[in-house]
């Protein structure tokens, strides 16, 4: 199967584009070693394939351990766990948005841009000096990511064309 792949970013807060606030939905720091990491992001992915929806424990031993310095925050509606966001931050003080995603059973209910909102603005205060924020999605992931990305004031930087999973 054919896959784009498209790197998005913002180099200035001024670019961001807050959606409107929903009720309910909220973003607080999650342990990396709970255990919603772990099943949170093989259900976000599960439906596109990502690779975290059929990780052997011993795989994921070895993803934490290659990540050691990844934080996690656990996206909730209304007290239930609803999705998740994991950042690294790189050399110059860059932050990759890593995993961004709500599970299934919250897709589809008008949650995706604040949601996300929530998500770039904790990325955008991980450090003090932050001064680009980027990630990647895929034309394999939810058709509304890459839309959503663009509304809320990330833009294109690099586009790759190649076989999916």
């Amino acid at each position: 199967m054919r896959e784009t792949v498209t790197y998005v970013h913002m180099t200035d807060q001024d670019q961001f584009r807050p959606a409107a606030a929903v009720p309910g939905l909220a973003l607080a720091p999650l342990d990396r070693r709970s255990p919603l990491v772990v099943e949170l992001q093989a259900r976000i992915g599960a439906p596109y394939g990502w690779g975290s929806a059929v990780r052997t424990a011993p795989e994921w031993e070895l993803w934490f351990a290659r990540h050691p310095d990844r934080a996690f925050w656990l996206l909730s509606h209304d007290g239930k766990p609803a999705g998740l966001l994991a950042c690294d931050l790189h050399p110059d003080d860059e932050v990759e948005i890593d995993t961004f995603g709500l599970v299934p059973e919250f897709v589809g209910r008008g949650l995706g841009g604040y949601a996300l909102t929530l998500a770039v603005r904790q990325a955008w205060n991980l450090t003090p000096a932050v001064r680009r924020v980027w990630l990647h999605t895929s034309s394999v992931d939810h058709p509304a990511a890459l839309p959503n990305y663009h509304r809320r004031g990330f833009s294109t930087f690099k586009v790759e064309e190649g076989e999916g999973a």
